[in-house]
């Protein structure tokens, strides 16, 4: 107590010294010490509202990493491939805590999520586990019971099981007990959906981790990939008003008017939100962005292009099934388009894919038919933020290289799991070892909610990540300068002199080109970053599209040529022994403000930015590596993993 008083004497002592000193002496300046701030730059650089730069924030500030696309044992395809984990096992793990596989593993993610939506297939919920368990109703069908028998028997005839199902259902010959009893409306239908939203009002907690309620509606005409994931934005009081969209007959439908409808019909009814996202366009066989015809049988005309821009403000770029920006033959100058390519065919490889199917299947082709399309009808049905997901039929949502359980229970972590096709047919086959370990989706919010998560969603200030949590701010605007970059914070001014990702420019100012302003800081755990990209598409005056990749920032002092790209790579510290890399190239963070060289007022255009990271191991390196895969000579073992914002639209 005497050595606490003692010492508060002594330093009240020594300050009142220094305030009698500084009295005494007012011709000594600190300022040679301290630094004088310039009257003239005095608020200038700094564009907070108050002196704490975190009070009085009326932008997002946070972002929250989650994805949209889980599938668990209730999911037919997943159930049957072996899939045992229901939605808690599935929010348990996404939330941080550990779980068992199917296949017995022990998995932790290694960073939580901080939400989620579980899309499982809204046809014929339930039946996998039912099948599973060879309940009475099933066996009661021949069908029904031959299925049972095969997943019973496991190995090969399970695998034999599932696909004859999966047949029976793309052909639409499902024994007509078995799809009543697995259809809205029946008992054990309307049970399971009942089930799925009490179990997400549950795991729901504001604040700390987001349970969104979804679906997923699996249009596959001919094997042709149109699935759409339903998200609604409301709790159980609204979502129990309702019974998800089907596609099976009687009540389902293929077309994707009638699930707009079905979309209407919902906020109508429950006063809610809702809305949907288009997802794997690279297995449509040009069919996701039609131009003129929609695989249905109807025109891509006025009523559809103004239903598909009010409904899917979203597309899922990255996926386990393959990578959607860009394809190398659309875009040939593109050094860094053929990444996670899978371009053979339809999703079960009945029918090949040619070269005129591509441009209606890729997100960058798609921005730029968006803007021919809104010049013949008014709007443009394909201005979608970008988002990423795993679509994981494993009930883990994994897409962390080094962490990757496959894209089934099939392909879980084993040895030789790298072998085994995704898909194989007469045709060809799908490689086990082609399939991504993608993706993730960040939103910016203002808080950890539903409400939050969706509005941020609808305002498409979102973007993908094949897996990494890249940071990533992209603002437009027509004032922006490098003096905006002085800051930790630039989101003060981004928001201030611009719009952010998913934003419109209009009305361009006299003599002024649109200025961006992006910023990237590389995962925290993560790689570091090679460059930062502007991509920009554009329609002229003869309604031609076109696209120009623009270098806007990049590590190591390399040299960005007139042309606007860097030519040298940033080279590989990759060590393929021990499946590891060195952050000694590349570069934490990278900012940049990029001014449009080639800009035109009077065309219509979009920008985006592309963040790529040095190169890294791939998933399956970390097997060969950890579990002794023997890996073909056609597999990768090296990427270059990256992230894809929302873009930014102008219109005069």
């Amino acid at each position: 107590m005497y050595k606490t008083a003692h010492l508060k004497s002594k330093i009240n002592q020594l300050l009142l010294a220094a305030a009698v000193i500084t009295l005494i002496m007012p011709c000594v300046s600190l300022a040679s010490d301290i630094g004088s701030p310039d009257p003239k730059t005095i608020g200038k650089l700094y564009p907070g509202k108050t002196y704490s730069p975190y009070a009085q924030r009326s932008f997002p500030s946070r972002v929250y990493w989650g994805e949209t696309h889980l599938h668990t044992g209730l999911s037919l395809d997943a159930g049957l491939f072996g899939c045992v984990l229901n939605h808690e096992d599935a929010y348990r793990l996404a939330r941080g805590e550990e779980v068992k596989s199917s296949t017995g593993l022990p998995v932790k993610l290694g960073r939580p999520l901080d939400w989620i939506v579980i899309a499982d297939h809204s046809d014929m919920m339930g039946i996998a586990f039912d099948i599973q368990r060879g309940a009475p109703n099933i066996m009661a069908v021949p069908k029904g019971k031959e299925w049972s028998e095969g997943f019973q028997k496991g190995g090969e005839a399970a695998g034999k099981a599932a696909f004859d199902l999966i047949t029976h259902f793309s052909q639409m010959k499902i024994p007509e007990q078995l799809l009543k009893d697995y259809s809205p409306g029946s008992k054990i239908f309307n049970s399971v959906w009942d089930d799925i939203i009490k179990t997400a009002d549950r795991y729901n907690e504001p604040g700390r981790f987001t349970a969104l309620i979804g679906f997923e509606w699996t249009s596959v005409p001919k094997g042709f990939n149109l699935h759409r994931n339903v998200i609604l934005r409301d709790d159980r009081r609204r979502a129990s008003q309702v019974i998800p969209l089907t596609t099976q007959p009687p009540m389902g439908t293929q077309d994707p008017l009638d699930l707009y409808q079905w979309l209407a019909d919902y906020e109508t009814k429950t006063n809610g939100q809702a809305l949907a996202i288009s997802h794997n366009g690279n297995l449509s066989n040009g069919w996701m962005f039609p131009f003129v015809n929609t695989y249905a049988g109807g025109k891509v005309d006025k009523n559809y292009v103004e239903l598909r821009a009010k409904w899917e403000p979203l597309y899922e770029v990255t996926q386990i099934k393959g990578d959607g920006e860009a394809h190398p033959a659309l875009s040939p100058t593109d050094e860094f388009a053929d990444y996670e390519t899978l371009d053979k065919g339809n999703l079960d490889l009945t029918e090949l894919k040619n070269d005129d199917m591509l441009q209606r299947e890729y997100a960058r082709e798609a921005l730029k038919s968006g803007l021919a399309l809104e010049e013949k009808l008014g709007t443009n049905p394909y201005k979608f933020g970008m988002v990423g997901a795993t679509d994981s039929h494993t009930g883990l949502a994994t897409a962390e290289e080094d962490n990757f359980f496959g894209k089934s229970t099939s392909a879980e972590p084993s040895a030789t799991r790298i072998a085994h096709p995704f898909v194989k047919s007469k045709l060809g086959a799908i490689e086990g070892y082609e399939l991504a370990a993608s993706g993730y989706q960040a939103v910016w919010a203002m808080e950890n909610t539903r409400e939050a998560i969706f509005d941020a969603m609808e305002r498409k200030e979102t973007y993908a990540t094949t897996g990494p949590r890249i940071g990533v701010r992209f603002f437009g605007g027509w004032e922006f300068s490098d003096n905006d970059l002085r800051s930790r914070a630039p989101a003060f001014i981004g928001y201030e002199k611009g719009v952010p990702m998913g934003g419109d420019l209009t009305k361009a100012p006299e003599d002024k080109s649109p200025s961006f302003m992006v910023y990237a800081l590389r995962d925290p755990i993560g790689a570091n970053l090679d460059r930062i990209q502007i991509i920009k598409g554009w329609l002229d005056k003869n309604g031609k599209t076109h696209e120009k990749i623009y270098d806007v920032a990049v590590s190591d002092g390399r040299t960005i040529e007139t042309d606007g790209r860097c030519k040298t790579p940033v080279g590989n510290t990759v060590d393929v022994e021990a499946a590891n890399w060195t952050n000694t190239i590349g570069a934490s963070e990278l900012a940049a403000v990029w001014i449009d060289p080639d800009f035109d007022p009077s065309l219509k255009a979009f920008y985006y930015a592309r963040v790529i990271e040095i190169p890294t191991p791939r998933w399956v390196l970390y097997d060969k590596v950890r579990l002794g895969a023997e890996v073909p000579k056609e597999a990768k073992l090296i990427h270059q993993e990256r992230a894809y914002t929302s873009p930014i639209w102008y219109t005069p």
